[in-house]
């Protein structure tokens, strides 16, 4: 508990035996109430690691589902188990789960519905090892949004995320992508509701275990930045009528 609220961690995992247990091993336990690890169909042992680790809320798609339906599960699970703040930490052990505190906190305090982990705020993102070709393209569609949205942050595209409980239960995230865009396209539904969104610095870590998207992949979520991006600007100016983007 902190102040009084229920925080819930999840979990989004595929093939993170690796990482998971260094991941989980950082997680400040003494606020953090339940944890819960989605196993999108991995072909390692990530299930079987997590257990023996002690985490006790485990799900394990029969399929793989993608990055997005694997959020998809994790959100509606840690509402299910009465979750008044959820936090996302990638067991990839990219993004320290050290700032948990500091999110939770933001959150349980009435200062923000969402907080986000910023690898762009500081030197973090090129000091921890994040590649140059990424770092560019992380800026030149930050800037792309923060002009068509009329929104500033210091990044759309970071995987650490906080969330109220009232804020995730505002979402149509059953209208999002199963893929990778998912994350932006939650950002700007969160947006689009009018919510306020803090951000704090975060240092992050690649390294040859931290999962990564090919540049194929990166590729097309580029394109799905641009295309949700505009599809948040005709819908903000009645042009069309989006299931994703509702009052």
């Amino acid at each position: 508990m902190i102040n009084g609220k229920c925080l819930v961690v999840v979990m989004p995992a595929y093939n993170a035996a690796q990482t998971l247990e260094k991941t989980y091993a950082e997680l400040p336990h003494d606020i953090v109430d339940n944890v819960i690890l989605v196993d999108d169909y991995s072909n390692d042992n990530t299930a079987e690691l997590a257990r023996s680790i002690g985490i006790k809320h485990i799900i394990v798609h029969d399929k793989n589902l993608g990055y997005g339906g694997n959020q998809k599960t994790c959100y509606q699970y840690a509402l299910d188990l009465g979750a008044d703040i959820v936090i996302m930490v990638h067991p990839d052990y990219q993004y320290t789960p050290k700032l948990c505190s500091a999110m939770a906190s933001l959150i349980a305090e009435g200062v923000y519905e969402c907080v986000l982990g910023s690898r762009i705020l500081g030197i973090g993102a090129l000091k921890g090892g994040m590649p140059r070709y990424k770092y560019a393209a992380n800026r030149i569609l930050t800037l792309f949004q923060n002009i068509l949205l009329r929104y500033k942050l210091s990044e759309y595209h970071t995987g650490y995320r906080a969330f109220s409980r009232s804020l995730l239960e505002q979402l149509a995230l059953d209208k999002n992508s199963d893929d990778f865009i998912f994350d932006n396209q939650m950002l700007l539904q969160i947006i689009y509701k009018g919510y306020n969104i803090g951000e704090i610095t975060c240092p992050t870590r690649y390294m040859k275990d931290s999962s990564s998207i090919s540049a194929l992949r990166s590729i097309k979520y580029g394109l799905g930045v641009i295309r949700t991006t505009l599809e948040f600007k005709l819908s903000k100016l009645g042009i069309i009528k989006s299931t994703r983007f509702v009052d």
